[in-house]
């Protein structure tokens, strides 16, 4: 009975202090266009992202305009690009520049990419009604560039190519996906890893599914590991993966990932509470409400909700801002804590020894 007893206390502490996150989605799916060149293409980086996307059981629609060598001025000169453009409502533009066209000063920049950069989003804003911008921070040729004694090492080509997108990102407030500093990670605790392929400039297949990973986790806000993939080794792959979720998860904030973004996570306390966390952060939201399902709602932009009682709710978040309206929907699933089975009662132990009368 003492044994019984302290098994059952071991059983309420395991189960009452167990948070039961649940995973949220939206309702519909998200419509991602890549702008750019060979860095985006080789080994179709997009469709490695789709994949991963598939895998990880997102709703997505994924499509690549590019041109080998294309620079932002190129870009501007591309009737197909601004077809591509219009061409549906998309949710998220990636844009990524030539592989040395921010490794120079700002006042470089300023002339010789910045009218032309202006000249996409003004045509970005006539035919789309507020999609998120992403910036593609792309990573330094394997050994730099030897022709500029500033770029003639990977470390200052790399930071060079850091520092022009974080230019960007300041003048714009768009957001990096930091795929270069993921790649600069990597070579450092991975050096006999190669991303490369021959001319030591453009990705390799492990590359490009680095590539991928770190927009996985920019777009998602969540590691891609135990994605399925088939294009490259399951160990290669979790070393990728990993290492995407270590350099962008913690540093959301800092590379402005979390603009326009919301989360809803679930968790039942110890003392069987249903709690749902709920965040969003529209810079220029006008008015934002939160139903949660059941005849409530709130118009704060980070709730915490208490349900009273199990079940299947849908959280609707209405964000009213100058782009005009938009909905989002989060599934939450909440179980009821299951009660512990009641200790099977002893039965009576047979005399069997008992003698017989004679």
């Amino acid at each position: 009975m003492l044994l019984f007893k302290k098994n059952l206390f071991l059983f309420f502490v395991f189960f009452f202090s167990f948070n039961l996150i649940a995973q949220t989605y939206k309702k519909d799916s998200l419509n991602i266009l890549f702008i750019g060149n060979s860095f985006t293409h080789m080994n179709d980086m997009p469709a490695i992202f789709n994949k991963l996307a598939i895998s990880k059981y997102k709703v997505v629609h994924v499509e690549k305009n590019t041109l080998a060598g294309a620079s932002f001025r190129v870009h501007t000169s591309r009737i197909d690009m601004y077809d591509k453009i219009k061409s549906r409502k998309w949710d998220y533009i990636v844009l990524q520049g030539y592989s040395r066209e921010f490794c120079h000063p700002r006042e470089y920049i300023d002339t010789a990419s910045i009218p032309y950069i202006n000249q996409i989003l003004d045509t970005i804003k006539k035919h789309q009604v507020c999609p998120n911008l992403l910036l593609y921070n792309t990573w330094a040729y394997k050994n730099g560039f030897s022709e500029r004694e500033d770029l003639n090492t990977y470390a200052k080509m790399q930071d060079s190519i850091i520092c022009g997108y974080k230019y960007l990102s300041n003048l714009y407030s768009i957001p990096i996906v930091p795929v270069g500093t993921v790649w600069k990670a990597v070579r450092e605790s991975y050096p006999d890893l190669n991303l490369y392929v021959e001319d030591e400039a453009h990705p390799n297949k492990l590359g490009s599914y680095l590539s991928a990973c770190t927009f996985y986790a920019a777009i998602f806000n969540e590691s891609p590991f135990g994605a399925i993939t088939s294009t490259i080794t399951k160990e290669n792959a979790e070393i990728l993966q990993k290492k995407a979720a270590e350099v962008v998860l913690p540093n959301f904030l800092l590379y402005n990932l979390n603009k326009n973004t919301s989360s809803v996570k679930f968790s039942r306390t110890k003392n069987v509470k249903y709690i749902a966390e709920c965040t969003s952060y529209y810079p220029l939201a006008t008015k934002v409400t939160w139903d949660f399902g059941n005849g409530k709602s709130s118009s704060d932009s980070i709730v915490v909700y208490e349900y009273h009682k199990p079940g299947n709710y849908t959280i609707k978040l209405t964000v009213q801002d100058v782009c005009g309206e938009r909905v989002e929907y989060f599934k939450v699933v909440f179980e009821a804590p299951k009660k512990p089975k009641k200790p099977a009662k002893s039965k009576p132990v047979k005399d069997s020894l008992r003698k017989k009368k004679i």
